[in-house]
């Protein structure tokens, strides 16, 4: 991982620091060879202005390799879980496992296992705040409906490939500061493309190359790559409350299955007039070996109104394998893992379903706890966070400006890409990675 570039400004002057670091596999090192790294720091540098001209004028055509990144950025880069966790209480208290039906018992039971083989209560409530440095690798490959039937993915209809996973996939860095589960900051770029996000206590926000920065309806919320087994405490804190609904043998790893299901109250919360979420659920799946979380998964099923009667559905899948625990301050950290993602659309005519999987393998180069001199400063949001408006869900373009209204389902005219205008603007317009 590269944390420092030369100042190409001045040869003399001190070496500029990177906001986030670059893993080494983004440089091309035939370049650097040939040009002595300059041609790839400048890239680097460029790679640091998160809402350039360049970059922006690249996403406004929803097209090609930009359009790409764009849905995996904003469905993978930086999604919450469906409850936020208190923070108010610095213990994790140990309940009454008697006084609750069954599963819930079974649950608390299993999330104390968990707090002991993460490394105690009492090394958990040492620890305030923490960082963490790791590389990503995101790709996608889109199926959509039609004839000549080669694979059948949710609800059994069957789908034609319309284009296949091609290359390496995009390669990408991020890091992660968090004082608390409603405090926390993440800069996350990939191939040359930076998202940032945070919460302050108060609001959770997200800012990205092609959207000014806006705020996710309701409370703030933890970041789920937090979950993933960086935040120990805050995984035990979120399944306190859940149930358990058996065991399910994951990659031949025997594991307990607990479920956590948000509330209608809490959804409504997060919708708004032209986008209903109508469920988002939580699996934890603790190894009965290791009594650690050994997989995180989650789902979410959105219903978009469109301005005719039907209305578009989208059901979001994340399954994260949690791997490559290592004591750290003696807490046991994952250092590595892969998420898979399933997005599903549906709704109006058959021939617009379309169902894309997305892929993000992650590894953690450096993680540490109790950061001093970290300060509510370090969490606050953007000058220009505004919060989200009520208004229409679509805007065609012409030019750089937006002129019109159309509908969501709208297919791509012109180019022809992997990914339709019609998905990324539904990334845009509902912000799936608040969800």
């Amino acid at each position: 991982m590269r944390t420092l570039c030369p100042n190409l400004d001045n040869e003399d002057g001190l070496e500029t620091v990177l906001e986030v670091p670059m893993p080494d596999e983004s440089l091309d090192y035939e370049d650097a060879k040939v040009s002595q790294n300059v041609t790839s720091w400048k890239t680097m540098k460029s790679w640091m202005k998160p809402h350039s001209n360049d970059q922006r004028k690249q996403f406004s055509d929803f097209g090609g390799q930009s359009a790409e990144i764009q849905l995996l950025l904003g469905v993978v880069g930086a999604p919450l879980v469906p409850l936020p966790i208190s923070s108010r209480h610095s213990t994790i208290t140990k309940p009454t496992i008697q006084d609750h039906p069954i599963e819930s018992s079974m649950a608390k039971y299993i999330v104390q296992q968990y707090i002991a083989a993460a490394g105690g209560e009492k090394a958990l409530n040492k620890l305030d705040s923490m960082y963490a440095v790791g590389k990503v690798k995101m790709v996608a490959t889109e199926f959509t409906s039609g004839d000549g039937v080669t694979m059948t993915c949710g609800g059994g209809k069957a789908m034609k490939p319309k284009s296949i996973k091609n290359g390496g996939g995009e390669m990408g860095g991020f890091v992660l500061w968090q004082k608390r589960p409603d405090l926390w900051s993440l800069e996350l770029v990939v191939s040359g493309y930076k998202i940032s996000a945070g919460s302050d206590g108060k609001v959770a926000w997200r800012q990205t190359p092609w959207h000014h920065s806006h705020a996710s309806r309701g409370p703030p919320r933890p970041l789920r790559r937090s979950l993933q087994g960086l935040d120990p405490k805050s995984t035990a804190n979120l399944f306190t409350n859940s149930i358990c609904i058996g065991e399910k043998a994951v990659n031949g790893e025997d594991c307990f299955v607990l479920k956590l299901e948000a509330e209608v109250s809490a959804l409504k919360v997060r919708s708004s007039n032209n986008v209903e979420i109508m469920k988002h659920t939580i699996w934890g799946y603790f190894s009965q070996r290791t009594g650690l979380l050994y997989q995180l998964k989650d789902s979410h099923l959105i219903r978009i109104r469109s301005q005719g009667s039907d209305s578009v559905f989208w059901e979001t899948t994340m399954e994260s394998l949690v791997q490559d625990y290592r004591t750290i301050d003696g807490v046991n950290i994952a250092h590595g893992g892969q998420t898979t993602v399933s997005l599903f659309r549906f709704g109006e005519d058959s021939e617009s379903h379309s169902h894309t999987k997305m892929e993000e393998t992650w590894t953690i180069e450096e993680v540490d706890f109790n950061i001093k001199g970290l300060s509510m400063d370090c969490f606050l949001p953007p000058s220009d966070l505004k919060k989200e408006e009520e208004q229409p869900l679509v805007h065609a373009k012409s030019g750089d400006k937006f002129t019109g209204i159309t509908r969501l389902a709208s297919k791509s005219r012109g180019n022809s890409t992997r990914f339709g205008v019609h998905k990324i603007v539904a990334v845009d317009s509902d912000g799936f990675g608040d969800l």
